[in-house]
């Protein structure tokens, strides 16, 4: 069973940028897909991204598309979200998530999740 940290988050204005990291505590890490959500008080949890294991695919949220990149690093078990661009309704807390079932936009499919990081975007 993986264990998920995300930290990097914070106050940042608006149409400035963030980096979210996500280190995993197993070295199995580098056989799940990642993903990356969010959810702002009171509204459901948001695909943001994701990556395959093979990191030969991505998915975005169309929000977020031209904006944030998914990036890991396999020899530490590691996953970036660098945000860039960042908008005032993007507040939320961003949470990392892994899952061997495939890739996809859908938070059922992730079955590993870690506690979140506040990401603060202010107008």
């Amino acid at each position: 069973q993986v264990q998920l940290v995300e930290s990097g988050g914070g106050l940042v204005q608006a149409g400035g940028s963030l980096t979210l990291s996500c280190a995993a505590s197993d070295r199995t890490f580098v056989t799940y897909s990642v993903a990356w959500f969010r959810q702002a008080p009171g509204m459901e949890r948001e695909f943001v991204a994701a990556e395959h294991w093979s990191g030969g695919s991505t998915l975005y949220g169309d929000s977020v598309k031209g904006r944030f990149t998914i990036s890991r690093d396999n020899a530490k078990n590691t996953v970036q979200l660098q945000m860039n661009s960042l908008k005032p309704e993007e507040s939320a807390v961003y949470y990392c998530a892994a899952t061997r079932r495939g890739l996809g936009d859908k938070d059922f499919l992730y079955d590993y999740w870690g506690r979140g990081t506040q990401v603060t975007v202010s107008s």
